[in-house]
């Protein structure tokens, strides 16, 4: 792991507290989140910033100062610490519980100066995963995230069919205080990986933080990079995959290249390593499409090994006879801006035991092929 923070936390254009039944006072939070190069890195107002709460249990009164002027309610809302995210603030304006000097608005009305805000806040929804002591290797971790290297076959969060055994249940039984933190069915949850996908996974611990990184998810300033052994050799050593990704036209449960409304999605390659019938290569989305590194690969003829659903029927067996009964696909590496500092941050994820074996059965297998043709 590498990074550090620096800087404040603090975002400009934090909303002011008014005592209910008092006057109002207007203020401005000192401080910005440090990007790349100390530049600002652009945080909703008020990100970062917490205010003591409410006198009132369930209500907020908060006054827009000189920062917030011109500003979204919606985006607005989103840094306050008891709303957190620009989801839960549109669902809260769409509700009818937030209103501006005492009228209701929309969620792209722009705020003025000295604007008055009343937010009633429903009560906390009970969190959907009952905490559970699994094991959950940690590969960083603070007041505001961690990171967590989720092993192949466990699932992200409480789904039909999975309701125990998820990364949720053992964040549930690690953290416990995690309610309020994105939705109830996946609190933290910044972003997923397939079930069979092994690798970094990133858990948001505040409602701050979750915006925050969840807006470089949007922003695409999140860089992954993904470790997958495919079926067959691409011809040059590196290329890039420029195919939209969508539902696919007639399997809902798949996606395609083929969809009637698909996404723009483009992956960037590397060929790392060749074996007889196989190649190791690093993948690098630079779109988060669902599927997206397992459809592009399909597409152009080199499925991923061990994918049951993209790879042809007997997808488990690779060249050489191996089996693998996963797709070989692995999230090494994510860099990030962390939420509070604005420092980049790298964690990285070893390879698993069962894909280091599997690169070890066709290191193997090409080390014999090799011998076997030096004799002929």
């Amino acid at each position: 792991m590498t990074g550090a923070r620096r800087g404040a936390g603090g975002g400009a254009g934090a909303p002011a507290r008014a005592p209910l039944g008092g006057a109002a006072r207007s203020c401005a939070a000192v401080g910005a989140l440090e990007g790349r190069g100390g530049t600002p890195a652009g945080p909703s107002p008020g990100l970062g910033v917490r205010p003591p709460a409410a006198s009132v249990p369930g209500r907020l009164e908060l006054v827009v100062p000189a920062g917030g002027a011109g500003v979204r309610l919606d985006r607005f809302l989103a840094g306050v610490a008891e709303v957190g995210t620009r989801s839960q603030a549109k669902r809260l304006i769409d509700a009818g519980r937030v209103r501006v000097d005492g009228v209701a608005r929309k969620s792209a009305h722009l705020l003025g100066v000295g604007a008055r805000l009343e937010v009633e806040l429903p009560e906390p929804e009970p969190l959907a995963a009952e905490p559970e002591p699994l094991p959950l290797a940690v590969l960083y971790e603070d007041a505001d995230l961690l990171a967590v290297d989720k092993p192949p076959g466990m699932v992200v969060h409480p789904a039909p069919g999975a309701r125990r055994g998820t990364v949720v249940n053992a964040l549930a039984h690690r953290l416990g205080t995690l309610a309020g933190v994105g939705r109830p069915d996946r609190p933290g949850i910044v972003h997923r990986l397939d079930r069979d996908t092994s690798g970094v996974l990133l858990v948001a611990r505040t409602a701050p933080a979750l915006e925050a990184l969840a807006r470089q998810f949007r922003t695409r300033t999140v860089q992954k990079v993904y470790l997958a052994v495919v079926r067959g050799h691409l011809g040059p050593v590196s290329g890039t995959i420029d195919r939209a990704v969508g539902r696919h036209p007639r399997e809902r449960k798949r996606m395609s290249v083929h969809s009637r409304r698909g996404r723009a999605a483009l992956t960037r390659w590397t060929a790392l390593e060749r074996f007889p019938g196989a190649t190791l290569m690093r993948l690098e989305p630079e779109t988060g499409r669902t599927h997206q590194l397992r459809v592009h690969l399909a597409a152009v003829g080199h499925p991923i090994v061990g994918d049951r659903v993209y790879g042809p029927r007997h997808a488990g067996r690779t060249a050489g006879g191996l089996a693998f009964p996963r797709q070989a696909l692995h999230a090494a590496e994510i860099r990030f801006d962390h939420p509070s500092s604005g420092a980049r941050m790298v964690v990285r994820a070893p390879l698993p035991p069962d894909l280091e074996q599997l690169l070890a059965g066709l290191r193997q297998a090409g080390s014999s092929t090799a011998k076997s043709s030096r004799s002929a």
